[in-house]
């Protein structure tokens, strides 16, 4: 499950014409398996439209038609921009279709089943008035609506959108396009697949699958102890804010965390006592840690959640990051900083609010380039960065990129993050490699939401109910994970 930009796409396509495959042969694959998706949606009792443009798109669409055509499928074609030219790729693949015997050719659109095949990844806004026209009667049809690879009207590699067409279903070609997880892109493409061309897949950017989250959960001796589990701390709480310690505490607990301290006020710690009697405390524990104070032995640590005092919470980030130790930084130490080269790089969990006073970005922008200015944050700062929100994105300064798509608006309260706090100091603490700890962290983090979504709905979730679904993730991923290895 990649993401390919189109920059990727054309490097894949140069690549497969020097091994001597050709485009013909790539289009004809492309038609193959949207036809092995798209035969599943529809019946033969359907009547099916194609609206096809005259470049690669529509020749996609093209060969889709034949293989619907040879297998008893009520198809026509309609061409708006007028017949792909004769000795292109799309243009040949027109002469097999009726070479075959077939003339499918419409003279308006009409159908049950409306397929968009107009433009693809080389398509540039604005879109031009005529295609506006034909964008505006084929959104107006009262029809199952399907895209080939992107809604026409989106661009590849941005989530800006002024006028598209809305599809039920896209079948994005090779991998995901960057727009699919963008915003406000993504309401367009409706529900997402992938459809292979027949080449191998290779990209710095990747979803985050429930196989991955299975394959990267961790796997422990019967004989292991709480050290096993490693020992975190997180600095969170304040006489103001004690709820925030509270939710970070148990999402820490509830995802298994060997050992957890909490570093919290004593008004704080005196709440927490009674709702998580397993965790110890260090009292005061942001001015400790802002004087130089670090308990032994952490695997890893957090701070942010509930704090206020910034000049004890800059000292306090200060020390932890001198430490070797991974380091989670959200909510309240989130600021402009530079950061020093280290060997694990701090982790920031910013929403896009907060990464917005950190770059100076609007929120907008953020949106519509959620991946790159991620990447290019994490590089330039050499840090993770963990933009929260619709498709979380987990940048890291090696230009490698991870999107999570569990998640709903469930989690748009207060609160969430705190708890995301807690469940990726915990994963930092049981998984070996930090890219799978945060990726995993984030899966869960909306894997809840959408275990309570389907049992209760999303308005009636609280930060609080995350914690209390986290066991039955937990245990569905185990489950699977013996039957993986089983």
């Amino acid at each position: 499950m990649f993401i390919c930009t189109k920059e990727n796409i054309r490097l894949i396509d140069r690549q497969a014409e020097e091994r001597g495959i050709s485009g013909f042969t790539l289009m004809e694959n492309a038609g193959a398996g949207l036809y092995r998706e798209i035969s599943t949606l529809v019946t033969k009792q359907q009547e099916i439209c194609i609206a096809a443009g005259k470049g690669n798109n529509g020749g996609d669409g093209i060969v889709l038609a034949r293989y619907l055509l040879l297998n008893g499928y009520q198809t026509k074609l309609f061409f708006p921009f007028g017949l792909p030219a004769e000795d292109g790729t799309a243009g040949r693949h027109l002469h097999y279709l009726t070479a075959c015997g077939f003339s499918p050719f419409a003279d308006a659109i009409e159908g049950d089943v409306i397929v968009d095949a107009l433009f693809g990844i080389g398509f540039q806004q604005p879109l031009r008035e005529e295609a506006k026209v034909w964008v505006r009667r084929l959104n107006e049809k009262q029809a199952l609506k399907i895209s080939i690879d992107i809604p026409s009207g989106v661009e590849a590699d941005h989530g800006s959108v002024s006028e598209a067409f809305r599809a039920d279903y896209t079948f994005c070609l090779h991998g995901y396009k960057p727009s699919a997880i963008l915003i406000p892109s993504t309401a367009y493409y409706g529900k997402v697949s992938t459809v292979s061309i027949g080449l191998p897949q290779d990209s710095k950017l990747k979803i985050w699958t429930e196989e991955d989250a299975i394959n990267a959960w961790p796997s422990f001796s019967p004989f292991a102890h709480k050290g096993s589990f490693g020992t975190g701390y997180i600095i969170a709480g304040s006489d103001h804010m004690p709820g925030s310690a509270m939710l970070a505490a148990k999402g820490a607990l509830r995802s298994g965390i060997g050992k957890l301290i909490m570093g919290t006020s004593q008004f704080a710690s005196a709440i927490l006592a009674g709702e998580v009697p397993e965790t110890t405390y260090e009292f005061d524990g942001l001015e400790k840690t802002a004087s130089g104070f670090v308990p032994e032995k952490l695997k890893a640590a957090a701070i942010g959640p509930g704090l206020e005092n910034k000049n004890y919470i800059e000292q306090a980030v200060q020390n932890l990051l001198k430490e070797d130790f991974p380091v989670v930084l959200d909510a309240g130490a989130l600021q402009k900083r530079e950061y020093k080269k280290r060997e694990v790089p701090p982790i920031l969990t910013p929403h896009p609010g907060e990464f917005s006073r950190m770059t100076g970005l609007n929120v907008n922008e953020i949106q519509s380039s959620r991946i790159q200015a991620a990447l290019q944050y994490a590089d330039e700062h050499d840090v993770i960065l963990l933009l929260k929100g619709e498709h979380t994105v987990i940048a890291f300064p090696d230009g490698e990129a991870i999107v999570n798509l569990t998640g709903n608006s469930a989690l748009a309260k207060g609160g969430t993050g705190d708890t995301l706090t807690g469940i990726l100091t915990a994963c930092l603490c049981t998984h070996q490699n930090v890219k799978e700890a945060a990726a995993n962290a984030v899966f869960i983090h909306g894997k809840t939401a959408d275990l309570w979504v389907s049992k209760y709905g999303a308005r009636s979730m609280t930060a609080s109910d995350i914690s209390d679904m986290i066991p039955e993730v937990m245990k569905y991923l185990e489950n699977k994970k013996e039957t993986y290895s089983g």
